[in-house]
This record gives structure tokens, C-alpha cells and sequence, in this order.
């Protein structure tokens, strides 16, 4: 399948859907909303934010190596 047409088809899928309730738990952020989910929905979400939390660590991990280790070229008169 190609990025056009699994685009085309997941843009039309509902609300409704499993996947689209999903996406809705995992995207809200409205207190009053929040306070109203179920273990379930708290569940999903928290694994979600966790997942995300950690691609976000790595990053600025990744980051923070690569400036040390340019710091270092540097500092060896390297570059």
C-alpha cells in the first residue's frame, strides 16, 4: 500500500472507530474530561504520554552527546 492511499484511508475513518477513540483518549487534554475517564481510558493514556515522554529523553539525550563530543573535537583542535 502506498503513503497516499493509507493516508486517504486513515483521514476517513471515524470518530467512532476503535482506532479513532483511541486517538481521542490519547489526545485529550481537558481536565474536566480527564477526570471523567475510566481506568481503561487512564490506561491507554498513560502509556501513550510515557512512550512519548521517553522518545522526547532520547532526543534531547542524543542532542546533549552530540554537543559534548563536538566540544571535545574542538577542544583537540580538531573540526
Amino acid at each position: 500500500m502506498k503513503w497516499g492511499e493509507f493516508c486517504s484511508l486513515l483521514a476517513g475513518l471515524s470518530a467512532d472507530s476503535p482506532l479513532g477513540r483511541i486517538v481521542q483518549i490519547r489526545c485529550e487534554n481537558d481536565p474536566k474530561i480527564l477526570k471523567n475517564f475510566t481506568a481503561h481510558q487512564r490506561k491507554i493514556r498513560s502509556e501513550w504520554r510515557n512512550k512519548t515522554a521517553a522518545k522526547i529523553d532520547d532526543k534531547s539525550r542524543d542532542k546533549a552527546l552530540e554537543a559534548i563530543k563536538n566540544m571535545f573535537i574542538s577542544m583537540a583542535g580538531g573540526g
